[in-house]
């Protein structure tokens, strides 16, 4: 069919044809350009899956070669990785803010919330920028603390494994619901991701 399967004794990965993502060792790796599916090969982008299975990768342009280089082996699994508290957070805010949202806005509403952590103007956790003051509705109403739905939760992880639809962006609105917001008066426009645009 149109999904792969590998599991051998330190790699679980699955590959899906349309899909924007593989999951390795219960990681979420994106492929922005999305999975393919040619007759009856899935194809992936090399640098993708070389990372799953913790490889490396160079081009030489002058003989138009790739070089794959084997390492320490398969990446570390996503129970390892994810921080619990981080993921459970990231994801109730990422559904409250854009459950309806497609996967590339989902993704783009967990950078900014990511992209603050890291930004010394803000709180340095998930949650304490979630729940900074004036910040996200959804803090203020309560509705975060409804349960995410898969893609949402989906969109945490590949967040937290360096999906970015958004760049730097620090802030977005609905330009519908809250025309002429201070961050479009304010701040550089990014991009607008679904129902959302974001400003840096």
């Amino acid at each position: 069919g149109n999904t792969a399967t590998v599991v051998e004794e330190t790699l679980n990965l699955t590959v899906q044809a349309g899909a924007s993502y593989i999951v390795a060792n219960g990681r979420y790796l994106y492929v922005p350009e999305g999975i393919r599916c040619q007759g009856s090969h899935i194809l992936v982008p090399v640098r993708i899956l070389c990372r799953a299975l913790g490889a490396s990768v160079t081009w030489q342009g002058d003989t138009s070669t790739v070089s794959i280089t084997s390492g320490s082996g398969p990446i570390a699994s996503g129970g390892q990785v994810y921080g619990q508290n981080t993921l459970y957070w990231l994801s109730r805010i990422i559904h409250a803010e854009s459950g309806n949202q497609p996967l590339e806005g989902k993704i783009a509403v967990g950078n900014v919330v990511l992209n603050r952590v890291n930004d010394s103007s803000f709180p340095n956790t998930v949650y304490d920028v979630v729940f900074q003051r004036n910040q996200f509705t959804p803090a203020m109403t309560g509705s975060v603390y409804c349960t995410p739905n898969a893609e949402s939760v989906i969109a945490a992880k590949l967040c937290l494994d360096g999906a970015n639809t958004a760049g730097e962006a620090l802030y977005f609105v609905n330009p519908r619901t809250t025309p002429g917001s201070w961050a479009s008066r304010n701040r550089p426009y990014v991009a607008t991701i679904g129902a959302h645009a974001f400003f840096s």
